[in-house]
C-alpha cells in the first residue's frame, strides 16, 4: 500500500513485469511516452512490461500495485489501458496488495481471477494520448495551459502554423479521435485533478471550459460514469 499526498510523483521506471495500479482513494495519473492515463477511484490502470512510466498523485491518494507474470500479462492489452473495477476485481487486487501471506498457489488463483475480471470489463475512455506532430503538440500546449480556452480548431491552427483540415487529420491519425473529443478528454482530465484537490463543481466547470455546470456534469458523467459531485464525495 502506498499513501501519497497531492503532487507526489514516483520515479520513472520500466518494470520487467506488467503491473496494475488501483487508486483506493484520490486520483492517479500514469504518464508514458504515448500519453497519460487518468485513474480515478474504482478504476484499475494497466501498464505492460517495458513501458517507461511515472505515477503522480492528486489529492490524498491510496495507491495499490499488483504485478502480473508474463503468462497472465499476455491476456490483457499490450498497451496502457484503464478498466472499471468490478467488486470482485477490487477485492482480489486489494487482497494481493496486502501484506497477508496467502501462499503461492492462492496468489496465482487470485491473479487469474483478477485478470478474468479485467477481460470482462470494457476499457474506460480515460487515456489521453500524446501528440507527436510538432503542430499538434503546439495546440496541446495551449490547451494544457488553459483548458478553458474556447478557440476553434482554425484559430488554434493559426497559432501553430497549420490549417484546420491538417490538424483534424492529425487528430484522427495520431490520437484516434476528433479534436473535440480529445479536447473534452483533456478537460475531464483537468477536472478530475481539480476535484481531487478539493475545488467545488461550479468552479471546476468554469476552469475547464464549460459555461454552465449542467453541461460539465453531463460530459463528466459520460466519461467517468458518475457525476462530479458524487465522485468528489
Amino acid at each position: 500500500m502506498h499513501l501519497w499526498r497531492s503532487g507526489a510523483e514516483s520515479e520513472a521506471d520500466s518494470h520487467p513485469r506488467g503491473h496494475l495500479v488501483y487508486a483506493a482513494r484520490g486520483v492517479l495519473t500514469v504518464h508514458t511516452d504515448r500519453g497519460t492515463s487518468i485513474v480515478p477511484a474504482n478504476r484499475i490502470a494497466w501498464t505492460p512490461a517495458g513501458w517507461t512510466h511515472r505515477h503522480r498523485a492528486h489529492g490524498d491518494t491510496d495507491m495499490r500495485i499488483v504485478f502480473l507474470p508474463a503468462s497472465l500479462a499476455r491476456l490483457v492489452p499490450d498497451r496502457p489501458a484503464v478498466f472499471a473495477a468490478s467488486g470482485l476485481a477490487r477485492e482480489a487486487l486489494l487482497a494481493l496488495a496486502s501484506s497477508r501471506d496467502f501462499g503461492r498457489a492462492a496468489r496465482d488463483r487470485l491473479r487469474r481471477v483478477l485478470v478474468d475480471e479485467l477481460r470482462e470489463s470494457p476499457e474506460q475512455p480515460l487515456h489521453l494520448p500524446e501528440p507527436r506532430d510538432d503542430r499538434l503538440r503546439a495546440v496541446a500546449r495551449v490547451l494544457y495551459d488553459d483548458p478553458a480556452d474556447k478557440s476553434t480548431l482554425a484559430e488554434l491552427g493559426r497559432r501553430s502554423g497549420a490549417g484546420a483540415r491538417t490538424l483534424s487529420r492529425l487528430c484522427h491519425d495520431e490520437l484516434g479521435m476528433t479534436f473535440y473529443e480529445w479536447r473534452t478528454q483533456l478537460r475531464i482530465y483537468h477536472a478530475l485533478v481539480l476535484l481531487a484537490e478539493g475545488h467545488d463543481v461550479t468552479r471546476v466547470a468554469h476552469a475547464c471550459g464549460w459555461a454552465n455546470p449542467s453541461g460539465f456534469i453531463a460530459a463528466f458523467t459520460a466519461v467517468v460514469g458518475t457525476t462530479p459531485g458524487r465522485h468528489r464525495a
